[in-house]
C-alpha cells in the first residue's frame, strides 16, 4: 500500500511537471498565431503604446493558456492515473484551444470581431457565404495542430528529467507575470487619463478584460469625473475612423426644380398619434399628401435620428462626420444652388449634432429671447417674410412640446386625467402619462396650423416640399419591458414615426412599405438637385419614390448597436457580435436566427464609408 501510494504521487508529480512544459510551449504557439492581431489592429505609434502592446502580448498568452491549464490539465492530473491516457488528454485539449485561437484571429481579421454567437453561426451555418467557405478551410489544419501537439507531447516527456533540472521554471513563469502585471497597471492609468494609444487596444485579443481603477481613483481623489466625462466625449471624435463622404464626385443633369424645402420635426412624435382624434389637422393634411406609414428613424434617440435624416447615413458614421467637419452633402449641395438658410428650434439649436455637424457651416438667422414652440414659429415667420421671392429657400423648425409633455405648456388639456389635472391620486401613472403626451401632440397640431396658413399667405405652398417627421418615438412601457420615453429598446414604439410630405403637383398616395430616415437625402438629391451620381455613393438609403425598391432591411442604432429591422423581425447586434432577434411587439425570440448572409451585408453598410486602413 505504501508502495503503491508513493508510485501515485510520482506518477501525478510528473504529470504536473510535464503539463508546465506542455502549457509553456503552448504559450509560445498561442502567442506566435496572435501575432495576426497584432497586424491587424492599428500598430500604436508611441513608446509607451508598443511597451504596452509588448506587455500584454506575452502577459495576455501566457495568463490565458496557463488559466486553461489550471482550470483543465491540472486537476486532470490527479484524477487520470494512466499518463499515456493524461497526455492524450492534454494534446486533445490543446489541439482544440489553438484551433480556436485560430478561428478567433480570422474571425478578427474578417469582421473585427472575436468569437461570440454570431460569429459561431457564422461559421456553422449551412449558407454559401463567402466567409463561411474560406472558413471551412481552416479546419484542414486540424490534423496537423493535432500531430504537432502529440509529438510535443512525446518529446517533452522523454526530455523531462533534463528540462527539470535546467531550475528555469521560477524564472519564466516571473517574466510573464512581471509582463500581465504591467500591462494591467499602464492600462489603469491609460483608462484614467484616456491615453488613447493604450486604450484603442483594449478588445485586440480574445478574453481581454483589462483592469480599470475609475471608481478607486475618484475616491482617492486621483480623479475628477466631470472632467473625465468631458474629455471622453470628445476623445469620440478625435480619435474616430476617417471617411469618405461621398464616396466619389457629385454630378448633376441640370440645376435642379428651385423648390423650397421645410422640414417639420415634431420631437418625439411617434407615429400612432397621427389621427383625427389626437392630431386632426395632421392627420387630415396626411390624407391629402404623401404618407408613409410604415417609416422608421435611423435612431432611438435625438442625435441618431437627426443624423440619419440629414446625413442619410447610419448614426455610426456620426463621430467620424464631427471629427471631419463634414456638412450634410444635400445641405451643402443647397447652398450651392443658392438656398437661404433658417433653422428655429423651441429649445434652442445649441446641441452638438446642430453645431458641430448638420448647420456647422450656416450662417443662421439669430433666435430671439425666448423659449417654447410658440417663438420658434414666430421667427420662422419673420425670416420667411424677409426672403426674396427669387431665392429658392432651405428651412427647419424642431418642435419640442411632445418631447417635454411632462413639463406641461400654456395649452387648455383635451385628455383627461393627465398629470395637469387637480386630482391624480388613485389614477393610473400610464394613464395620466399617455394622455399628457396626447395633449401636447394635441396642442403642435394646432401650431401645424399657424405655420401653414403663412405659407398660403404668402404664396409659398404651390413651390415648397414640406416634410413633416420626428427624431424619434416615445415608449409607455407597451412592450412589457419597463421601458419608457425614447433610447431605451428598438420596439417600434420608440423607431416608428410620422413621414409625411406635400410635394407640390404630387397625387396624395398612402405608403406601407417600410421606409426609412436615411430615405430623405436620396429622394431631394434626386427629386430636386437633380444628381446623377448613384445613391450609393452618398447614402445608404433609397429614394421614397423608388417602386419597390429590393431591401431586405432598414438601418438603424447607434456606435454600439446594429439594428436591422425587417418586416416580421428586428435583429439587434451589439459591438462584440452578440445578437438577439425580436418579434413585431419587440419580444425576444429565444430560438430564432437572422439569415446571416443578410445581416453580413447590414454590417459591410455600416463600414462602407470608413477609409480603408
Amino acid at each position: 500500500m505504501v508502495s503503491s501510494g508513493n508510485n501515485y504521487k510520482d506518477k501525478v508529480s510528473q504529470l504536473i511537471s510535464w503539463g508546465h512544459w506542455f502549457s509553456f510551449f503552448n504559450i509560445i504557439a498561442a502567442m506566435l498565431l496572435g501575432t495576426r492581431y497584432i497586424v491587424h489592429s492599428e500598430w500604436p505609434e508611441t513608446l509607451l503604446g508598443q511597451a504596452y502592446l509588448a506587455f500584454s502580448w506575452v502577459g495576455h498568452f501566457g495568463f490565458l493558456v496557463f488559466g486553461f491549464y489550471i482550470l483543465i490539465l491540472f486537476p486532470a492530473s490527479f484524477l487520470i492515473p494512466s499518463q499515456r491516457l493524461m497526455r492524450l488528454f492534454a494534446v486533445l485539449v490543446g489541439t482544440i484551444g489553438l484551433t480556436t485561437l485560430l478561428l478567433d484571429t480570422h474571425a478578427y481579421e474578417s469582421l473585427e470581431l472575436h468569437l461570440s454567437p454570431l460569429v459561431w453561426d457564422l461559421l456553422l451555418s449551412g449558407e454559401r457565404t463567402e466567409l463561411n467557405a474560406r472558413w471551412q478551410y481552416l479546419f484542414i489544419t486540424v490534423p496537423v495542430i493535432f500531430l504537432l501537439q502529440l509529438v510535443l507531447s512525446e518529446w517533452l516527456w522523454r526530455k523531462l528529467r533534463k528540462l527539470t533540472r535546467k531550475h528555469v521554471g521560477v524564472p519564466i513563469a516571473m517574466v510573464f507575470g512581471v509582463c500581465f502585471i504591467s500591462s494591467h497597471l499602464i492600462y489603469i492609468w491609460a483608462d484614467a487619463n484616456l491615453y488613447r494609444p493604450v486604450t484603442v487596444q483594449r478588445s485586440n485579443f480574445p478574453l481581454s478584460y483589462p483592469m480599470t481603477a475609475k471608481t478607486f481613483m475618484e475616491k482617492h481623489g486621483l480623479l475628477d469625473r466631470k472632467e473625465y466625462t468631458e474629455r471622453l466625449n470628445a476623445q469620440g471624435v478625435e480619435d474616430s475612423d476617417q471617411i469618405r463622404y461621398p464616396l466619389e464626385k457629385m454630378s448633376f443633369r441640370d440645376p435642379g426644380t428651385q423648390q423650397n424645402i421645410l422640414v417639420l420635426m415634431i420631437d418625439g412624435l411617434r407615429s400612432d398619434m397621427v389621427k383625427p382624434e389626437v392630431m386632426p389637422y395632421l392627420s387630415a393634411f396626411a390624407e391629402q399628401n404623401l404618407n408613409y406609414t410604415n417609416h422608421y428613424s435611423s435612431g432611438n434617440d435625438n442625435d441618431s435620428g437627426l443624423f440619419g435624416l440629414f446625413y442619410g447615413l447610419p448614426s455610426s458614421y456620426y463621430n467620424s462626420i464631427r471629427s471631419a467637419s463634414k456638412q450634410p452633402l444635400m445641405l451643402n449641395t443647397l447652398e450651392k444652388r443658392g438656398y437661404q438658410f433658417g433653422a428655429f428650434s423651441g429649445n434652442g439649436l445649441d446641441e452638438p449634432i446642430y453645431q458641430d455637424a448638420i448647420f456647422s457651416k450656416q450662417a443662421l438667422p439669430e433666435a430671439t429671447e425666448g423659449t417654447g414652440d410658440p417663438q420658434a414659429i414666430s421667427d420662422w415667420t419673420a425670416w420667411l417674410t424677409e426672403q426674396p421671392t427669387d431665392s429658392p429657400w432651405f428651412s427647419y423648425i424642431e418642435l419640442t412640446s411632445v418631447e417635454n409633455f411632462e413639463e406641461g405648456g400654456d395649452y387648455v388639456p383635451v385628455f383627461e386625467p393627465s398629470l395637469g389635472s387637480n386630482d391624480t391620486q388613485g389614477q393610473d401613472t400610464n394613464t395620466l402619462f399617455k394622455n399628457s403626451y396626447k395633449n401636447a401632440a394635441h396642442y403642435i397640431d394646432e401650431q401645424l396650423i399657424t405655420i401653414f396658413d403663412q405659407l398660403v399667405a404668402q404664396g409659398q405652398m404651390d413651390n415648397t416640399i414640406v416634410v413633416i417627421t420626428a427624431n424619434h418615438g416615445t415608449e409607455f412601457n407597451e412592450t412589457g419591458s419597463n421601458s419608457w420615453g425614447a433610447n431605451t429598446n428598438y420596439s417600434q414604439y420608440q423607431l416608428k414615426v410620422p413621414m409625411i410630405i406635400h410635394w407640390p403637383d404630387s397625387v396624395a398616395s398612402v405608403t406601407k412599405r417600410q421606409t426609412s430616415h436615411l430615405d430623405l437625402v436620396p429622394t431631394i438629391m434626386e427629386s430636386v438637385l437633380s444628381t446623377t451620381a448613384p445613391t450609393s455613393a452618398y447614402s445608404s438609403g433609397t429614394s421614397l419614390f423608388k417602386v419597390n425598391p429590393k431591401r431586405r432591411w432598414l438601418l438603424a442604432g447607434n456606435n454600439d448597436d446594429i439594428v436591422m429591422i425587417q418586416p416580421k423581425t428586428t435583429t439587434v447586434v451589439d459591438k462584440y457580435g452578440n445578437y438577439r432577434v425580436y418579434d413585431q411587439d419587440y419580444q425576444q425570440l429565444d430560438a430564432a436566427k437572422p439569415k446571416l448572409s443578410t445581416l453580413m451585408q447590414a454590417m459591410h453598410e455600416m463600414k462602407r464609408f470608413y477609409t480603408p486602413k
